[in-house]
Formats: C-alpha cells, sequence, structure tokens
C-alpha cells in the first residue's frame, strides 16, 4: 500500500511529462544568466521607436515626451535628453475629444536619418501628429524649432500599427490618416504626393507591418524601376462576408508618378498578393508579425526576406503558434507577373480570363516600356489605368522557399526578428535568425537544408515578461532591443557559455569555435585556424584536445528500502537524459521511474551502487553524451532519519489520496439528475460548440508537438 501512496506524489510530474517533443532550444539562459547592458530609469516609459546611428556611435530612443541618446558600446551611459511634451492647453482639448491622460501625450513614434545626417522625428502630439529634425552638432542633439503637419506620416492613436521608410530623403508611411484610424493609406510624401485608392479591394482593414526598399534596377538587365513592398495583414477580399485576415505583400515603383487623367496621384503600380506561410492545422490563417530583408550585395534579385507569423487563434484559447518563413524576392516579383483576380456582379472574386490592356506594367518601368513609348505613369492610356484600379489582386499566393517554415515553435508568440549573416571559419556563410516573443525572450536560430531549423538557444533579455517591440542589430555585432520601458543591448557573438570544447562544437554555433591555445570558446571573426577549431557540419567532439575531458564527482546517498526517493538530474541545456547503473542503461520498470528532470528509484538492496544520469544528443546520426551527475546510492536499514521520511512521505500521500476522493465527491454532487417530472435536462455547462474543442492540437508533426520546458528551474518565468 506504501507503494502506491508513494507513486502519487508523482503524478504531477509525470503528467508534465510530453510525450512528443517540439522543437525548442537546445539550451535556455535565464536572465541572472545573460551577459546583457540593461538602461531602465524611473520616469522612462512609452518607448515607441528605436534608432541605430553608427556613423556617431549613438543609440536614438524615442519615448513618451522625449529623445534620449545612449552611447552604441554600452547603452548604459546616457549622453543627451531632447523633451517634447504637450502643452496644458493641447492635452485639454485632446481629452475633450474622447481620449484618455496617457493617450494625450506625446509618442515619438518615427526617426528616420536623411541624406544630410539629420533624423526626421515624428510624434503623435496629443493626437495631433507633428514632425520636426533632429540634429547633432559638435557632440550634442538638437531639435529644430520649426514644426510640419505630420498627418498620414504617422498615427494619431499611439497605439496603432504602421509602417514607415526613407529611401534618399522620400518618406513612404502605411497607416491611418484620420483621427478615428478609419481611413488607412499606403502613401508616398513629398514633391511627388501619391497614395493608394481609397476602395476596400485596395486595402480592407489593413493592418500595416513592414516595408522594405529592393533597389532592383542597380542588378536589373533591362533597367527596370525599382520596388517598394509593404507587408500587412487585411481581411479577405474574396468575400465580403467573410471576417477572416489574411497576410499579404503589395508593391509599388519608386518612380510611379501616378495617372495622368485616372489615378491622378494614386499609385498607378499598386499590386498586392497573398503571404503563405504553411503551418498548423489545416485551414488555418497565419498572420505577418515581422519582416527583415537581407540583401544579396551580388544579385538583387536573390535577397530573401525573413518574416514571422502566429496562428490566428480563438480569444480563449491557450494554443498558440508561431513560425518563420523565408522568401525570395525573385519568387515575389515572379507572382507579381502572374494572373488576376476580377471582381464578379456578386462581389466574389474569380480568376480574369479577359484580355489585357497593352501596354500592361506587370514589372516596373523597364527598357521594354521606355521603347514603346512609356516612359513614366502618366504615358499609360486611361484603359490600362482603369484596369490598373480595378485588378489589384494577383492570383498566386507568395510560397516559402522551403515550401515550409523554417522552424515552428508551439506555445511561443514571435513578434520581431533580424537577421545576421555570419562567415564561419572555412569560409562559408551562415543566415543566423534573432527572433524575439511578447514574454521577453529572445530565440537565436539557425536554418540548413541537411538539419533544417535548430534553435541554439533562447535568451531571457528581460525579467519580467512584456513584448519585444524593436531589434536592431549594428555592424558590429551588438544586437539592441527594447520593450515599453527598457532597452537591452546583447553581444551576438558572446561565446562564453559553452564552457568546454565539446559543448563548444556540438552547438554548432556559426560565432563560436574553440581556440585550443586559450582554452575556451571564443567568436572566429577575425580568428584563425591555426588557434580555432569549428565543426558546423556534425560538431565532431574528437576533435577537443583530450586534455578537457572533465571528471564528475559523485555524490553519496543513503536510501531505505521499498521508500521512493527521487534522484533530480539538472542538465545546463534542453536535452533529453538517460540513465545508467553501474554502467549498464538503467530501463524503465516498477522500481524505476525515468522523468526528464530526474529518476524515481523505489530501491531495493541489490540496486546500491552507481547512478549516472547523462545528456544524449543526435547530430548528424552521431551520438553525443554528457554526464551530469552521479549518485553512489547505499542501502540503510530503516530509522533514524530515513523513517521519519518515510513517515512524511505516508502523511503527504493519504493526503493526496484523500483529495482525490474529494474531488470525485464533489463532482459527482453537481452532476445533474434527471428527476421525474423534468420538463427537461440542462448540460449547458459541458456542451461545446459545435466544430470547436477545448483541446489544443498545435502541429502536425514532430517539430510541431506541443511539449513543456524540461527545466525546472525558474521555469515559471518563461512561456516557451
Amino acid at each position: 500500500m506504501m507503494k502506491s501512496q508513494v507513486a502519487l506524489l508523482y503524478v504531477l510530474i509525470i503528467m508534465s511529462e510530453g510525450s512528443a517533443q517540439s522543437l525548442k532550444p537546445r539550451r535556455s539562459v535565464f536572465f541572472s544568466d545573460v551577459n546583457l547592458k540593461l538602461f531602465k530609469e524611473p520616469d522612462f516609459n512609452g518607448l515607441s521607436s528605436l534608432l541605430v546611428r553608427e556613423d556617431i556611435g549613438l543609440l536614438f530612443v524615442g519615448a513618451r515626451g522625449k529623445v534620449i541618446t545612449l552611447s552604441l558600446d554600452d547603452i548604459t551611459v546616457k549622453t543627451s535628453e531632447v523633451n517634447w511634451t504637450v502643452t496644458s492647453k493641447e492635452k485639454a482639448l485632446c481629452k475633450v475629444k474622447g481620449k484618455s491622460i496617457e493617450e494625450c501625450d506625446n509618442y515619438i513614434r518615427m526617426m528616420h536619418t536623411l541624406d544630410d545626417g539629420r533624423i526626421l522625428v515624428c510624434g503623435t502630439k496629443a493626437f495631433n501628429p507633428t514632425c520636426t529634425h533632429l540634429m547633432f552638432e559638435e557632440g550634442n542633439v538638437t531639435m529644430e524649432d520649426s514644426f510640419q503637419n505630420g498627418r498620414g506620416k504617422v498615427p494619431f492613436d499611439p497605439n496603432e500599427n504602421f509602417a514607415s521608410m526613407v529611401n534618399g530623403n522620400t518618406l513612404y508611411t502605411a497607416g491611418s490618416i484620420n483621427f478615428l484610424g478609419t481611413v488607412k493609406s499606403f502613401q508616398r510624401h513629398g514633391r511627388n504626393t501619391l497614395r493608394t485608392e481609397p476602395i476596400w479591394s485596395w486595402l480592407n482593414g489593413p493592418n500595416m507591418i513592414s516595408m522594405k526598399f529592393a533597389e532592383i534596377s542597380k542588378h536589373s538587365n533591362n533597367n527596370e524601376d525599382d520596388n517598394v513592398f509593404l507587408f500587412l495583414t487585411e481581411i479577405e477580399i474574396k468575400d465580403q462576408h467573410s471576417n477572416l485576415r489574411l497576410s499579404r505583400v503589395a508593391r509599388v515603383c519608386k518612380s510611379d508618378l501616378g495617372g495622368l487623367r485616372i489615378l491622378q496621384k494614386k499609385w498607378t503600380s499598386f499590386l498586392k498578393a497573398r503571404l503563405d506561410c504553411p503551418f498548423g492545422d489545416e485551414g488555418s490563417a497565419s498572420l505577418v508579425q515581422d519582416v527583415f530583408f537581407l540583401q544579396d550585395e551580388n544579385n538583387v534579385t536573390n535577397s530573401i526576406f525573413y518574416a514571422t507569423f502566429t496562428l490566428i487563434t480563438e480569444p480563449s484559447s491557450t494554443c498558440s503558434q508561431s513560425a518563420v518563413c523565408a522568401y525570395k524576392l525573385s519568387d515575389i516579383r515572379q507572382v507579381f507577373r502572374g494572373n488576376f483576380l476580377t471582381e464578379t456582379a456578386y462581389g466574389t472574386w474569380v480568376t480574369y480570363t479577359g484580355a489585357f490592356p497593352s501596354p500592361y506594367p506587370r514589372s516596373c518601368i523597364n527598357d521594354e516600356m521606355r521603347a514603346s513609348g512609356v516612359k513614366t505613369s502618366y504615358d499609360l492610356p486611361d484603359s490600362t489605368l482603369q484596369f490598373l484600379k480595378n485588378h489589384p489582386l494577383m492570383e498566386g499566393a507568395v510560397t516559402p522557399l522551403t515550401g515550409k517554415p523554417l522552424l515552428v515553435r508551439s506555445m511561443a508568440q514571435f513578434s520581431k526578428i533580424v537577421v545576421d549573416k555570419v562567415t564561419s571559419l572555412d569560409g562559408e556563410q551562415h543566415n543566423v535568425m534573432f527572433i524575439s516573443n511578447n514574454s521577453g525572450w529572445l530565440q537565436k536560430a539557425v536554418w540548413s537544408g541537411d538539419d533544417g531549423g535548430r534553435i541554439i538557444e533562447e535568451l531571457q533579455l528581460f525579467q519580467d515578461p512584456q513584448p519585444i517591440r524593436f531589434l536592431q542589430l549594428s555592424r558590429s555585432g551588438q544586437l539592441y532591443s527594447a520593450t515599453r520601458t527598457a532597452v537591452a543591448q546583447l553581444s551576438v557573438r558572446d561565446c562564453s557559455r559553452y564552457t568546454s570544447c565539446a559543448d563548444c562544437l556540438i552547438a554548432r554555433d556559426p560565432y563560436c569555435g574553440w581556440d585550443h591555445l586559450k582554452g575556451l570558446c571564443a567568436a572566429v571573426a577575425g580568428a584563425s585556424n591555426f588557434s580555432m577549431i569549428q565543426n558546423l557540419i556534425d560538431g565532431d567532439a574528437t576533435m577537443c584536445p583530450s586534455s578537457h575531458s572533465v571528471s564528475m564527482q559523485i555524490t553519496d546517498i543513503h536510501l531505505t528500502a521499498d521508500v521512493a526517493q527521487f534522484l533530480p538530474c539538472s542538465p545546463d541545456a534542453n536535452l533529453p537524459i538517460s540513465w545508467s547503473f553501474s554502467g549498464k542503461i538503467l530501463e524503465p520498470g516498477p522500481r524505476h521511474i525515468l522523468l526528464s528532470q530526474g529518476l524515481v528509484l523505489t530501491p531495493s538492496f541489490t540496486d546500491e551502487g552507481i547512478y549516472t544520469c547523462e545528456t544524449v544528443e543526435v547530430v548528424k546520426g552521431r551520438e553525443h553524451k554528457k554526464a551530469v551527475i552521479q549518485y553512489h546510492v547505499k542501502m540503510s536499514e530503516v530509522g533514524g532519519v530515513n523513517w521519519f521520511q518515510a513517515i512524511v512521505i505516508y502523511i503527504l500521500a493519504s493526503v493526496c489520496v484523500l483529495c482525490v476522493m474529494l474531488i470525485i465527491y464533489v463532482c459527482w454532487k453537481k452532476k445533474p439528475q434527471n428527476h421525474v417530472g423534468s420538463a427537461s435536462v440542462s448540460y449547458a455547462s459541458t456542451e461545446q460548440p459545435e466544430g470547436k474543442t477545448e483541446s489544443c492540437n498545435c502541429g502536425t508533426d514532430a517539430d510541431t508537438k506541443k511539449t513543456k520546458p524540461t527545466r525546472v528551474k525558474e521555469s515559471s518565468k518563461s512561456t516557451i
């Protein structure tokens, strides 16, 4: 009886063991163990923009009512502060319009560097968007006295999403242009102002995400005009009664001037297509969250867009899933050269099968079009412009270059992403992804055709769970991240967390290699093959010097026969563990319950000996084992401290049994009874809506199934 009661003490541990493994980081590093610099002040909040200026060594941080500058080398060093607040009159007028005190402040939402070195800065200014310029002269940051109307450049609402970019001195923005935030537009500002046509087929309830510029003309054989891409989500337009949101990518041409008679001061090159990132249950839609453009210096059409996605879930659902998909620029351009959708008389959208007007610019203006007399968009005939106005949507969808996501994580909400191109010791280039989530963590991941996606490690950058809103990477290898209340600085080339040669090589971190002269894991940037070893193919640890083997200290433990004892094993990496007893693999059985965090041992006198816990890591078919802890189990007669432990365990087990019986009794008493004479029996409290279930099935393969972290230490801090 005692055995069965003692076993109940481990029910919660056993229930937490996931039968399926999901893609999870090799190592989780908690806030106290991350080597980073943090900037945070008591009155610092509402952080709403971030700008890296490597030319002057400053990080510009836009927040509520101020812009501060921090040293890029050490963000704990504050170099200046420029206040830009609202007057009491402006705040009172804003409150009269129904806004709160917090909303009626000036949130610095946008900062862009111009060709002359000035910074264009725009704030919400108590729901009256305003812009000005910051200047850096002789080590000082100052603000111009002149101000411009910022409507259409930044939203009125400080919490609304929008996208912006500057090319040269030309500003492109996508967001709301009215006080209520109900009218949204994708536009170019300046001398040749253009915007989207204000009809629902162009933009249907859009949420603007990111904007990128591609210098197509630089590597084009026919001098095609440059492209501007906008990534967004919007309500599906194929069915006017649908509320389903989809991810889109839209394109316009840099030299677009609008139409001469039709589409005056409107884009004549606006096209959009669905952005597909297939993961999760069939039929579920994934929404793009952020996009990073990694440019190919040799051929811009080979450049890659990396994007984070999350699945649409019910508001009450606890199941979340995120992914990273990558898209080749040439594939996106190919979709925009494909077929179109056209709207029927019934409001639905079908494939267009009619004749195209001539000329029709499926691409931006190039030499072929110029030779036919179309040198600018003013030269396009009215028939072409009318077709453009009525057919903004392409039939084809943009699919990932791998056909599927680079990586998928269950129980995660990815937010921002940046990608760094790293050269390893063998001269090969590797794209390392840094992906933030909504709980203050950062994932460091790579993808290869052989391995697929793998997360090298995850780092807790902020102690309090909160969304990471900004990620910026400098050329010197410093990563700057920010929430609404703090800024963190992290070196992406920090290899100090790999404490042994084997760990350094098996991790296959493109940044790191083992320096056998210094006896430590260090950054490979600038290092030579003479002093350093690195193996990113299979992490062969046999390359390591034999002198770096570490002897394992043995822990003596005295146990009592037939009294269960938990032997913990907490590796520093998120890897499966195995147990051996006196040199032989320990198999699960009545006396040996194997868990991801340790071993439940109910010993007999034949179970004395050495118990070893090892991590097991398989890389390219090669198995790597590393001893974590060893126990020397010795048996004692019942008595003394062990007898006292047995009594405590017996009492706790009895309490568990009583609790279970009480729960069963309460549930039985609450069960509805169908009494004689009742008109009906109601089960509304347990009925599920048709077609829905409370279960959370977050994946379709071994890499996307839900699991819980294997680490126990500070597990409540992680939501991954």
